[in-house]
Parts: C-alpha cells; structure tokens; sequence
C-alpha cells in the first residue's frame, strides 16, 4: 500500500517509480514476491481497477477518496478480481483493517461498503474475474528465504 500511495502522492504510477520506492524502501525477502505481484498487478490494471471502484463507490470519484483510501481499495479490488488465491472475505477483512489503522475513523465503513458492493457483483455474475496465478504457489519454499530481514 506504501508504495501505491507514494506512486500516488507524486502521481506517478510506473515501473520506474516502483524501482525508485523498492531503492529507498527495499521489502523483505520474504515477502517480495508478493509485494511485487500485488503492486505490479494494481499497476498493470488500475485503469480497470478504478473503474471498478467508481461504480460501485455511490459517486465518489477517485480524485476525491482520500490517498490511503483510494490505494488500500486499488489492492482489495485487484485481490477480488485477479486473485482467485485470496479468499474475498481475507481480502475485505484486510482492507478493512489497514484502513482503520492508517486512514480516517470512516475509512474502515467506506472501504468495507465499497468492497462488499464489488463482492456482491462478483457474486451475482455481473462482474467477471480474470485471476492471475499467484508467481510463487508453485515453488517450493526456499529456506534461505525463511529468515527474517
């Protein structure tokens, strides 16, 4: 989320600025994989994503959510509609949760309303999903890997 809202605050989503981010604030070892697949994700379909987000936001645009917000949604959303791995519910229960942490006392409500809309859709067919394997289900788990950063 940290490195959508630094993308973000400097309205610049790209591969370069993620480089810049990962320079500056290098993930664990641990978790790269995923980081990268969920940041890379969001990035290669924010369009969509966005889209998504708008309609089912009861007319918010995205410009007017704050940043934390509008982020924490862009990681749920791409959770839901290209991560077939993730349950839905983990997924909200997340957002959820990180926005009540580092967003405003509504944003837990605002973020919960807006995924469960998008869930229900999904639900009822009117939304397709596309999953994305997730890179790293496949291998085996390396030890050297397994050592906190």
């Amino acid at each position: 989320m940290q490195a959508l809202f630094s993308m973000d605050m400097n309205s610049a989503f790209s591969g370069e600025m993620l480089s810049d981010y990962c320079g500056s604030f290098p993930p664990g070892k641990r978790f790269y994989a995923f980081f990268e697949y969920l940041v890379k994700g969001v990035l290669d379909h924010k369009a969509h994503i966005d889209t998504v987000i708008e309609r089912y936001s009861s007319n918010w645009k995205m410009r007017r959510m704050a940043c934390v917000d509008r982020n924490i949604l862009r990681i749920a959303v791409y959770e839901l509609l290209y991560s077939a791995d993730i349950p839905a519910k983990v997924s909200i229960n997340e957002a959820i949760d990180i926005g009540k942490r580092f967003g405003t006392p509504e944003s837990g409500a605002f973020i919960n309303g807006i995924l469960d809309s998008i869930r229900m859709a999904i639900d009822k067919g009117q939304l397709e999903i596309s999953p994305v394997p997730l890179p790293f289900m496949d291998e085996e788990p390396d030890p050297d890997d397994m050592d906190d950063d």
